[in-house]
């Protein structure tokens, strides 16, 4: 019986205790059945897809882990895990150090402060493929407005999400604009509700203005800090509709994360069999980097 029921249900006589348990239980069922239906009866219906081949509009045979023993032996999989890494690590990594820097600009007083931070959050206001049609023009080698600046300062024009060894990185750039202003919001309420006498003291100590962000600033944001890392993170692993309206996995497969690789597969080539292993091990990548991350979290808090 839960928290919030119990003194109610104290306050009764012993056999009215046992009636008002026994009707409570009609009331959460309904939530219950809601829940299990839609997670247990997904993730069944997966687990049961993933041993089957299974072409879609077409019969289902049953497989085993060959699915599995497939994905493994995949390059093109073993690829699309490696870009994921490559596109999340990057995807995490700047809009951190930038957020960061955009919170500590945003914090001090100056001049119209709340018009340049409402002007800051606005890309994260757009939805992600209105920003990445909007991206999709301005890097166009010929039209796009990006590669007319750099020739306009005399540098020479790139080929942005046309070239297999930029690709990447233009996305990451489009997502470090989309996002950065979300660690930025998280991280300056966690200075808003910073203390002041660590500083007060640090100032009368002589503790310079790096020695009190080192040593007061960021360990007391750190809770704040550890926040917007998972919630990036998440993010650029489940990055797609960004990726697959601006270049589709390509060029080639150059872009094709572990998302589009899935997508493909299932409602491409259709082979949803194939499809649901991939979502199995995808799933165990997640929980894998999610458990890193807490231990590493736990680590970060022993060791302030």
């Amino acid at each position: 019986m839960s928290t919030t029921t119990a003194p109610v249900a104290a306050a009764l006589p012993k056999g009215q205790r046992r009636n008002y348990a026994r009707h409570y239980w009609w009331f959460v069922a309904p939530c219950g059945v809601v829940v299990l239906a839609t997670i247990l009866f997904p993730w069944s219906f997966t687990l049961y897809m993933a041993m089957h081949e299974w072409k879609l509009g077409g019969g289902r045979t049953f497989v085993g882990m060959a699915n599995y023993v497939r994905l493994f032996t995949d390059d093109r999989f073993h690829l699309s895990v490696l870009r994921t890494l490559y596109y999340t690590a990057l995807a995490v990594i700047f809009p951190m150090i930038l957020g960061l820097l955009a919170a500590l600009a945003f914090n001090q007083k100056f001049p119209l402060r709340g018009l340049a931070r409402t002007i800051f959050i606005l890309p994260m206001m757009a939805t992600p493929v209105a920003v990445a049609l909007v991206w999709t023009m301005m890097f166009h080698p010929q039209l796009g407005v990006l590669n007319w600046l750099l020739t306009s300062v005399g540098l020479p024009p790139s080929m942005w999400i046309y070239d297999a060894s930029t690709v990447i990185p233009t996305l990451v750039l489009v997502e470090v604009w989309h996002w950065t202003p979300l660690v930025m919001l998280i991280v300056l309420g966690g200075l808003a509700s910073l203390p002041q006498d660590p500083y007060e003291a640090a100032k009368i100590d002589g503790a310079t203005a790096w020695q009190a962000f080192r040593h007061i600033t960021l360990p007391l944001l750190s809770p704040f800090l550890i926040v917007a890392l998972i919630i990036r993170t998440i993010d650029a692993l489940k990055a797609f509709d960004t990726i697959y309206v601006i270049t589709q996995g390509g060029p080639g497969t150059a872009s094709e994360t572990i998302n589009i690789f899935l997508y493909l597969n299932a409602f491409a080539y259709y082979n949803m069999g194939y499809a649901s292993a991939v979502v199995v091990v995808f799933f165990l990548i997640i929980v894998a980097l999610a458990m890193l991350m807490l231990w590493a979290r736990q680590r970060f808090k022993d060791a302030i």
